[in-house]
């Protein structure tokens, strides 16, 4: 520990809102009204038309939560502009028009809902491939235009087919599942899929020119990544299968539209159904002057219950994140997914052995450990360590310290750190201990538990190498002296002089006359300058205080 004067830290960047305010929502788009119900009790929910740039601008400087769909572009100019914001949610699955970089850098939240169109977009593909089989959009508009031609339109059958799916991640094993109770026979190309698994769905896994060659059918289920742009090119549709049917309700530019108008030209291709586009709102195209191409207007999530599944799932992550708790389908912030039941709880434990690591040690760590031992390492426990990391830069850097951006703060420090991890905790049932190296050649640890019964408690137990027991809540005064008489009663003076309550204090010593240290729990905030006024008054060699109430 060092004393507050000694600390060349600056102070955290406090975003305040006057009691009894709530957090601002900004919904930027339509959303199902089941998702607004989510959020109206506890928040005040406003909405802005997102692609109305200057209103965006301005209604976001207030929002600590900002929520799209697809038209809305927020870009760092945006995210600029929202000093308070803490999330931005995307209900649905791409994130195309979110600069998630940008958000990074921020610590700002980025959330989607990864599995609320997946049904929808599977049962897409599985109507576009239908209606070029059955020129199903063709005949309808003959006949509507007065037009009974029925061996113009004669189709084929999917039974007994081949039916290459390309990508085999949620939505394209759903869509095989929904292929195979047509009678056809499937085939997959999937780098990243292990043939077990795709047998399972009674796939087998080829390579792309196999796909190509094979297939009647094709229809594509990847994401829109460098690698996966323009896959299907000149080169691809020359090695299909005469008369294949194509099908793209995936992302647009995965086909390049060139090279497919001139596989339909040439009746390479015999179809297509497609309702993405490489540019988009697209209302003119060369596809759209043949009969035997289906087009839609990106309607793959457009469903009521993709929209119902996109915005609760979004109005959920959103009311975690600015309650402070870790979302899982945060899409940057690392050892996201799932976190076990039994991890949970001990998130807020890690953020502030975190903080009071940073306060005892006086500064930041040139390396940190985590250690995490007991039961609780029978799950994945690789968030304890990003809470603790969360924990130690939040009193001392200027911008907002989240789960988002706490490694990156890490890394431009050159913080290394790092997560042990054990079964046996002989002492307690969990225990979490924050243990680092400072540059000053120090070591600090500090170590904790949640306690459980009627309620749980989150107990400080160790501070380097003494025994503590004592709540993690409140105002903290840690102080290290020469164990003598008269020190506790010049402590109570000083802070009863300034109006300060002593809640709780425990004093830890390894011998009689030896050094002792001291940890006050005090029922008000305590200034630096108190601190050092005790500090000397008592002659300690170190002291420090922490605000658990804040944040």
């Amino acid at each position: 520990m060092t004393l507050p004067s000694d600390r060349s830290m600056a102070a955290p960047r406090t975003v305040t809102r006057a009691p009894g305010d709530q957090p601002v929502v900004l919904i930027a788009e339509q959303l199902a009204p089941s998702a607004i119900d989510v959020l109206a009790d506890d928040f005040d929910v406003r909405h802005v038309d997102g692609t109305d740039r200057p209103a965006l601008l301005a209604a976001v400087a207030d929002a600590d939560a900002l929520l799209v769909r697809s038209a809305t572009k927020v870009d760092a100019e945006v995210l600029a502009a929202a000093p308070r914001l803490t999330v931005v949610a995307r209900a649905g699955v791409g994130l195309d028009n979110i600069d998630v970089a940008a958000a990074t850098a921020r610590g700002v939240m980025v959330v989607n809902a990864p599995t609320s169109n997946i049904v929808s977009a599977a049962e897409q593909a599985v109507a576009l491939l239908l209606a070029c089989a059955r020129n199903i959009a063709a005949a309808n508009a003959a006949l509507k235009g007065g037009e009974w031609k029925r061996s113009k339109y004669t189709g084929v059958e999917l039974a007994g087919k081949t039916v290459g799916i390309i990508g085999l991640g949620r939505i394209g094993m759903l869509f095989a599942q929904r292929m195979s109770a047509f009678g056809t026979r499937l085939i997959a190309y999937d780098p990243y899929v292990q043939p077990a698994r795709a047998a399972q769905l009674g796939v087998r896994l080829v390579g792309l020119e196999e796909l190509l060659a094979e297939s009647d059918f094709i229809s594509i289920h990847l994401p829109k990544t460098p690698e996966t742009v323009g896959l299907i090119g000149a080169k691809e549709l020359a090695m299909v299968k005469p008369g294949v049917r194509i099908i793209n309700a995936a992302r647009g530019g995965l086909i390049d539209e060139d090279a497919l108008v001139a596989a339909l030209a040439d009746g390479r291709v015999a179809g297509a159904g497609i309702d993405v586009f490489a540019n988009e709102p697209c209302t003119s195209s060369p596809l759209f002057q043949f009969d035997n191409v289906v087009v839609t207007p990106h309607l793959g999530a457009s469903t009521v219950e993709a929209q119902d599944k996109a915005g609760l799932a979004v109005a959920r992550s959103v009311k975690l994140a600015l309650q402070g708790e870790f979302v899982p389908d945060a899409v940057n912030v690392q050892a996201g997914g799932v976190v076990a039941e039994d991890v949970r709880p001990l998130l807020p434990l890690a953020e502030k052995l975190g903080r009071v690591f940073t306060a005892v040690a006086g500064g930041v760590a040139a390396s940190l450990t985590v250690e995490v031992r007991g039961e609780v390492t029978d799950n994945d426990v690789s968030v304890l360590q990003l809470a603790a990391t969360k924990g130690v830069f939040l009193d001392v850097v200027t911008e907002q310290v989240t789960y988002v951006n706490a490694p990156l703060l890490a890394k431009e420090r050159g913080v290394d750190i790092g997560l042990v991890t054990s079964p046996d905790s002989p002492d307690y049932h969990n225990l979490v201990t924050v243990r680092g190296a400072l540059p000053d050649g120090r070591s600090v640890q500090i170590s904790g538990t949640l306690v459980t019964g009627p309620r749980e408690v989150e107990k400080l137990t160790e501070v380097d190498g003494y025994d503590v027991d004592i709540p993690l809540v409140g105002h903290l005064v840690f102080l290290r002296y020469a164990d003598r008489p008269g020190v506790v009663g010049i402590i109570g003076r000083a802070f009863g002089d300034v109006g300060i309550n002593i809640a709780s204090m425990q004093v830890s010593r390894r011998e009689a006359g030896g050094e002792a240290l001291m940890v006050l729990d005090v029922d008000s905030p305590v200034s630096a300058e108190l601190v050092t006024e005790v500090a000397g008054a008592i002659g300690a060699t170190a002291a420090a205080a922490v605000n658990l109430a804040e944040h």
